[in-house]
């Protein structure tokens, strides 16, 4: 995938962040088109956004069972 991808899936997610069921839809379905890198950057930068957002650090575990 290009770099496009992975700022759209952040834009994205970003967006949806008012309700963890999107959330966490939106998450899923990013972890099926970005590459395992991607991943990672996701990861890390969800780190960072979740900070100000606990409630979405539940959606984290999306991510870490991959």
């Amino acid at each position: 995938m290009s770099r496009g991808m992975f700022d759209y899936t952040k834009s994205v997610l970003e967006r949806v962040s008012f309700d963890v069921k999107l959330f966490r839809k939106e998450l899923e379905k990013a972890i099926k088109v970005l590459l395992p890198y991607e991943i990672e950057e996701l990861l890390e930068w969800l780190l960072l956004f979740t900070q100000e957002k606990p409630e979405l650090r539940q959606c984290l575990i999306t991510i870490k069972n991959t």
